[in-house]
Formats: C-alpha cells, sequence, structure tokens
C-alpha cells in the first residue's frame, strides 16, 4: 500500500514539474531563447550558403526579384515571430500588411528544408537594401530552383490580387538610390467619363489595345516596345484626366517626371532607368519648359530621352505620354515620328463634349435648354471642359440652374477663357440656390440680347480706353483684356 501511495505522490510530482516547466517556457518566452540556442548548436554542425538579392543591379535599374520576394516574405506566417515588424495599413481599412524591419531574420520551409531570410540595410554611401537567403548547403541543389521558382509563383498570384496603380513623382533628393516617390494612384477617371468624341475616343481604346497585344510584332521589327502620344491644346481641356483614363484602362502605374526637379542629362536617363514595365511616363507642359531655356537638362537630352539608346533598351512595354499647350514653337525634331507615334488635339469644349458632361456631372442626358446652349456653341461661343464642369459642380443640385449658369458663361465670354466671369456666375449661382426651377425661362438669352450685349461691352471699352490715356502718366501697365484667364 505504501509502494502505490508513494508511486501515486511521485506521478503528481513529475507532473507538477512538468505543468511548472511548461509555464516557465510558455509564459516567461524561456521557449524562444531555447530554441534559439538548440539553433545555434545545430548551425554548428552544418554549412550554409549565403545568396544576395539587392534592390537595384549593377546598372542601376529596378532588379524585380527583390520586389518578389519582398511580396513573398510580407505573405509568410512566420514574419509574427520576427523580433521587429513594421505595420502598415492595406488598402481596406481593416487591413494589416506586415513588412519585415531592416536587419531582421525569417524562416520559411521549403520541401522539408528550412531557409532564413535576411533583410539587410547598409548605412554606407549607396544606403543599398537587400535580402540575403540562408541555405544549408546540403540542401542547395534538391530546393533551390524550386525555391525560387516557387517565390515567383506565389508572388505574382498575390500581386495579382492586390493590384494597385501607383503615382510616383520624382525627388530631389536621391535616398537610398531611389529617385522616385510613390502614392496610391486613385484618380477615378476613365473613358467612360472624358469629354471627348465618341469616334476619337474609341480608335484611342483600340490603339492601346493593340498595343498590349503587339510584343512580339514589335520584337520583330527590332524596335522597342513602346507607344508615344502627344496631347496638346488649352489649359482645362482633358489632358491629365485622359492620362489618368489611360493607365486605368491599361492598369499601368504612372511615373510623372517633373523636369524642373531633374540635376542634368544624365539623372534624366536614371529616371527613365529605374522606371518599371507595365507604366506610363508622363511629362506635363514640355513646351512651356522648352520655352524658359533651361540650363540643367538639354533639348539633346531631352531628345535622346524621347528615342535615344538608352530608350530603345529600356523602354519595353511603356507608354510614353507628353503634354503641351501649342506645338506651333516646338523644335520640329521632338514632333518627328519614332518620337511621337500619336498627336491628339484637345480643343475647348464643343456641343457633343458638353453633352458629355452633362451626363456626368449633372446625369441629364436630354434638357429643354440644350437647344439653346447648341445655339450658343454654334456661333462660336466655347469655354473649355473645366470651365464648364466647375459650374456644374457648383450647381449639380439643380441641372437646371447649372445649364442657365453655362448659358450665361457662354453668353459673356464668347472665347471660352474667362475664369474672371465664370467665378462671377459662381457667386451669383450660389446666391440663387434658394429660388429652386421656377421661372426658368428667365435665364434665357436670345440672339438679340447677345447682339445688345456685345455692343454694351464695347461702349464699355471705349469707356475704358479714355478713362486710360487719362492715367497713362500713372500706370504703364497694359490692362488685359476682359474676361481673359490669369492663370492655367
Amino acid at each position: 500500500m505504501k509502494i502505490l501511495y508513494a508511486t501515486i505522490l511521485l506521478f503528481s510530482v513529475i507532473l507538477s514539474l512538468l505543468f511548472l516547466l511548461r509555464v516557465l517556457l510558455f509564459k516567461t518566452g524561456l521557449i524562444y531563447i531555447t530554441k534559439k540556442g538548440w539553433r545555434s548548436i545545430q548551425d554548428c554542425f552544418h554549412v550554409y550558403q549565403f545568396f544576395k538579392v539587392p534592390e537595384f543591379d549593377e546598372s542601376m535599374q529596378e532588379n524585380h526579384l527583390y520586389r518578389k520576394v519582398s511580396i513573398y516574405l510580407s505573405s509568410l506566417a512566420s514574419i509574427e515571430d520576427s523580433d521587429f515588424t513594421n505595420l502598415f495599413t492595406g488598402k481596406k481599412t481593416h487591413d494589416i500588411v506586415l513588412h519585415l524591419d531592416p536587419n531582421q531574420v525569417i524562416d520559411d520551409y521549403f520541401l522539408g528544408a528550412r531557409v532564413s531570410w535576411i533583410n539587410e540595410v547598409k548605412n554606407d554611401a549607396n544606403c543599398c537594401r537587400t535580402f540575403v537567403l540562408k541555405i544549408r548547403r546540403a540542401d542547395k541543389r534538391r530546393i533551390l530552383r524550386p525555391y525560387l521558382q516557387h517565390i515567383h509563383i506565389t508572388s505574382d498570384e498575390l500581386e495579382q490580387k492586390k493590384k494597385d496603380v501607383k503615382l510616383h513623382i520624382n525627388i530631389d533628393t536621391h535616398e537610398h538610390n531611389r529617385l522616385w516617390r510613390s502614392v496610391p494612384f486613385k484618380h477615378p477617371s476613365t473613358f467612360d467619363t472624358i469629354a471627348m468624341e465618341s469616334d476619337l475616343k474609341n480608335k484611342l481604346r483600340s490603339d492601346l489595345e493593340s498595343f498590349l497585344k503587339a510584343e512580339q510584332y514589335y520584337h520583330r521589327l527590332g524596335r522597342a516596345w513602346k507607344r508615344s502620344y502627344l496631347l496638346y491644346g488649352p489649359s482645362g481641356t482633358g489632358k491629365s484626366s485622359f492620362v489618368a483614363a489611360m493607365a486605368n484602362f491599361l492598369g499601368y502605374d504612372v511615373y510623372d517626371i517633373d523636369l524642373s526637379r531633374v540635376l542634368d542629362d544624365s539623372d534624366l536617363k536614371t529616371l527613365l532607368l529605374q522606371t518599371t514595365s507595365k507604366s506610363v511616363v508622363l511629362i506635363e507642359d514640355l513646351d512651356r519648359f522648352l520655352m524658359d531655356k533651361p540650363t540643367r537638362v538639354s533639348l539633346s537630352g531631352v531628345l535622346n530621352f524621347m528615342d535615344g539608346v538608352l530608350n530603345a533598351c529600356c523602354a519595353d512595354e511603356r507608354i510614353m505620354v507628353y503634354t503641351m499647350n501649342g506645338k506651333d514653337h516646338v523644335d520640329p525634331a521632338i514632333l518627328r515620328p519614332g518620337r511621337i507615334d500619336v498627336h491628339i488635339h484637345f480643343p475647348l469644349c464643343d456641343f457633343s463634349s458638353f453633352k458629355t458632361l452633362a451626363n456626368n456631372y449633372l446625369g441629364v442626358k436630354d434638357h429643354k435648354l440644350f437647344p439653346q446652349v447648341e445655339e450658343f456653341f454654334q456661333t462660336g461661343a466655347s469655354l473649355s471642359p473645366a470651365e464648364i464642369g466647375e459650374l456644374m459642380i457648383a450647381n449639380r443640385n439643380s441641372p437646371g440652374r447649372a445649364l442657365r449658369s453655362v448659358i450665361t458663361a457662354l453668353q459673356t465670354d464668347g472665347d471660352g477663357r474667362g475664369s474672371l466671369n465664370i467665378r462671377k456666375q459662381l457667386d451669383d449661382s450660389s446666391s440663387r440656390k434658394s429660388t429652386g426651377d421656377s421661372g426658368e425661362h428667365s435665364g434665357i438669352f436670345s440672339r438679340e440680347g447677345v447682339n445688345a450685349m456685345k455692343d454694351i461691352r464695347k461702349l464699355y471699352g471705349l469707356l475704358r480706353l479714355k478713362s486710360s490715356k487719362k492715367s497713362e502718366s500713372f500706370d504703364r501697365t497694359p490692362d488685359r483684356k476682359d474676361g481673359q484667364s490669369t492663370g492655367l
């Protein structure tokens, strides 16, 4: 009997000790210290080989494998076991994305073998970021190539699920050898929302679709797989919105190059080197930049950027877009075929574009005021799409009031450049919001009213001319034309 009690007592003591040991290990963190100690002992009996995956290659182009490894490691559950992990918000409000902190280690298992990744960041002059793969030499021949293929496939699947178009802008300080800073590209413009002739819109959509399928064709011709577009027209006619619609249609990132921040011709080439495939490379207001006769970036540098040897080697699967207010005073060498493939003119708004804007901004496809608006367009009056859009936004709760504001703006500003008159219309429309749509006919003007308005404006101009002669000795600055826009 005593032997039975002694056995039970011994068994109870052993269970208690095991329970206390478990609590000690898991509650105090000794289990992790024990694992690290055991791993250090194992490492003493194995030979390891290291493989580096730098962020940039020797020619300072982005190493696509680095990006794929970064995406793959962020998806591993073992990243939560790292001592330091960065937390970021994802696309959705409640999504949390984990990224490995510099100089931290993460473990992965593939085909029964354990591998380790080290996020190495050197604080030297180059500040290069590198992922280092640590693998047992005995496992290298068996798993290295299959493991890298596994990373490629997994990262592509993850990237496809989380495709996020980005806007990249060039920066002055070259931190970590990076010339670009990126933000999510959330511009809502599409081919359905831009104000453009339907035939031209369909042709451009077909041209982009043809480009996407033409890789083998371009390579067979010995040409870089790229397409260049010139968008020219007055400010506010929708050039930037069209670029956004292109990017959204293709699912391409946008690289917006600010030439005023480029240090020299070599820096401009480096910017092109660090763009990725499946991207839209954008330079806005190129004509104004060249007219200012820049000293840091030469005309030759711009020409080589558009169609040089570097462009032919590093511009595959890219759309090059240049915007101008006009091309009359631009060097013909910039506009020649090869540098510019497609020229697209963005004019001031016509009646067809106006109907698209009315549908987009007001949800109106037809209205009894449309014939009146069409009549003004036929007499030569015009506004930019941006100006008409602002009037419609200000009066979006009342389509009738919005259309009357547009008619008044067309009536008092036939050349389409009078932002001062539009601002006045915005102020007037806001003061009339309480009146509703009653008395809609009061905002409609006949053609005789237009002629009368022109006569009044001529008389006003004569009075201004007389007064200006009297005050000429005080102010030598010539007056701007009535209604002329002072901004873009």
